[in-house]
């Protein structure tokens, strides 16, 4: 089961693919927030889902909402990533403490070692308002983050 719609989101601060620190805290009051959990950079569907989201940028990297992509790969990894595929986002690393921040959202496949494809999109006070999970095989439906957003 993944964090419930009504939550307060857990605070993070993950380093992005440039050694940044990123946190959770610094979009509140300001943005609201499309956090997505992706098991590995450079796997088939994770990529096909990212670049979609490249592909449609300005509805999620804008005035009022700000994307977050979070995997469990290294940030050395992810900057190759960001890189190849030109993805202008912040991709967040979880990987040490290994996944502690998809553990928080309910999104750690232990079995697996890696995040299933949680998303959430947390208003400007920090609450999470919508959340979908899909299993590690399963593409997300990109109208679906829009139509949510939408509905803010």
């Amino acid at each position: 089961m993944a964090l419930a719609v009504g939550t307060k989101a857990p605070d993070f601060q993950l380093k992005n693919q440039h050694g940044e620190s990123v946190s959770l805290a610094d979009y509140r009051g300001r943005k609201n927030v499309v956090l997505l959990f992706y098991p590995f950079a450079f796997t088939g569907v994770c990529t096909g889902e990212l670049c979609a989201l490249r592909d449609e940028l300005p509805r999620f990297v804008n005035d009022d909402v700000q994307l977050l992509a979070v995997s469990n790969d290294s940030p050395f990894a992810l900057r190759v990533f960001a890189e190849q595929e030109q993805l202008g986002y912040p991709l967040l690393s979880d990987f040490w403490p290994h996944g502690a921040v998809s553990r928080a959202y309910e999104v750690f496949d232990e079995e697996k070692g890696c995040a299933v494809r949680g998303t959430f999109i947390i208003d400007k006070e920090g609450v999470v308002r919508w959340t979908v999970v899909n299993g590690l095989p399963d593409a997300r439906d990109l109208r679906e983050y829009t139509e949510a957003l939408a509905a803010l």
